[in-house]
C-alpha cells in the first residue's frame, strides 16, 4: 500500500480492535504489499487489512476457522468475523512472537504441510479451482490497460505458457483436494507451539503438487507420493502466474517491476529446458 493508504488502513485496524474493547494505541507494520499486516499494541493482536474491493477475507476466515476445528497447524483467529472500516476489510488474529529468524527445517515444513493437507481433506467449503486462478492471470495478461508495460512478445509468451501448463496439470488425472494455494515460507510461522500456516485467502482446489510448487524445492522432494513431472509443470505454472501479477499496474508488491523482469527471464529458461 502507498503511504497515504497505510495511514487509513492502520486507522481501520485500530478502530476494529477498539470496537471489541481492545486497547490498541499504535501499530507496527509487519508486511506491506497489496495488503497490510500490522501488530497492534499494547493488546498484542495481529491485524490483516485489505481494500474492500480486492479481497477474499471471508473465505480466509471461514477456512481458518474450520481448519482450527479439525486441529490443523494454523494461526488462530482472534474473532471469526470480518470488519469493514472506511473501504477496508480487517481481520484480527493471535499474534505470535517470532522464535527464530532461521528457516524452518525441511522435515518440520514437510510435516506441517502434510498435517495441513490432511485437515483440508476434512473441510468442505466452496472454494475456487486452481484453474480459476490461472484464468485470472490470463485475463490480466490479455488486458493491455491493466498491464501497460508488458511488451507484446512477453504478453504472448506468458499467455501461451499459462495455457499450456494449465492444460498439462488439469489433464494429469491426479486426485484433487482443498489446498492452501501459496504455502511458501513467508506463510509458515515459526512459533513456540510449532510451525503454523497463515494467509488462506488463496485457497483453491487442485492436486497437492500445486501447493508443493510454492514450497521450497526440498519440501517437494521429501513429500510422500508426489508426481514429480506434474510438480515440475506446477512450478512452471506458478512462476508464470506470479510473473503475471507483477505486471499489474496496481500491483504494490515490493520491487515488483524488477521481479517481473527477472521472473520472465527465469520462465523462458524453464520452458526452454522442458520444451
Amino acid at each position: 500500500m502507498q503511504a497515504y493508504e497505510v495511514q487509513r488502513a492502520t486507522q481501520a485496524a485500530l478502530s476494529s480492535a477498539s470496537s471489541l474493547g481492545l486497547t490498541a494505541h499504535d501499530a507496527a507494520v509487519l508486511h506491506n504489499s497489496n495488503k497490510l499486516t500490522l501488530h497492534l499494541r499494547p493488546c498484542d493482536v495481529l491485524a490483516r487489512v485489505a481494500p474492500a474491493a480486492h479481497q477474499c477475507a471471508q473465505l480466509e476466515v471461514d477456512v481458518a476457522q474450520r481448519l482450527a476445528e479439525v486441529g490443523s497447524p494454523v494461526a488462530a483467529l482472534l474473532r471469526p468475523e470480518v470488519f469493514v472500516q472506511d473501504d477496508y476489510v480487517v481481520t484480527l488474529w493471535a499474534y505470535y512472537e517470532p522464535v527464530t529468524t532461521q528457516p524452518i527445517p525441511n522435515a518440520d515444513f514437510v510435516d506441517a504441510l502434510k498435517r495441513l493437507h490432511a485437515g483440508m481433506r476434512r473441510v468442505d467449503l466452496p472454494t475456487p479451482h486452481f484453474t480459476d486462478r490461472v484464468s485470472e492471470a490470463q485475463t490480466l495478461v490479455a488486458d493491455h490497460g491493466r498491464t501497460p508495460e508488458l511488451a507484446d512478445p512477453d504478453r504472448v509468451f506468458l499467455d501461451r505458457t499459462l495455457d499450456r501448463m494449465r492444460r498439462a496439470v488439469s489433464n494429469s488425472g491426479l486426485p484433487e483436494q482443498l489446498l492452501h494455494g501459496e504455502p511458501h515460507p513467508g506463510n509458515l510461522l515459526a512459533t513456540r507451539i510449532g510451525p503454523l500456516f497463515i494467509d488462506f485467502e488463496t485457497c483453491c482446489r487442485g492436486p497437492i503438487e500445486f501447493d508443493l510448487a510454492h514450497a521450497p524445492a526440498e519440501v517437494g522432494d521429501d513429500y510422500p507420493r508426489v508426481d514429480h513431472q506434474v510438480l515440475r509443470d506446477c512450478r512452471t505454472l506458478m512462476l508464470a502466474m506470479i510473473t503475471a501479477w507483477r505486471w499489474d499496474r496496481d500491483d504494490q508488491f515490493p520491487d515488483g517491476h524488477r521481479l517481473g523482469m527477472e521472473w520472465l527471464s527465469q520462465l523462458r529458461k524453464a520452458t526452454a529446458r522442458s520444451g
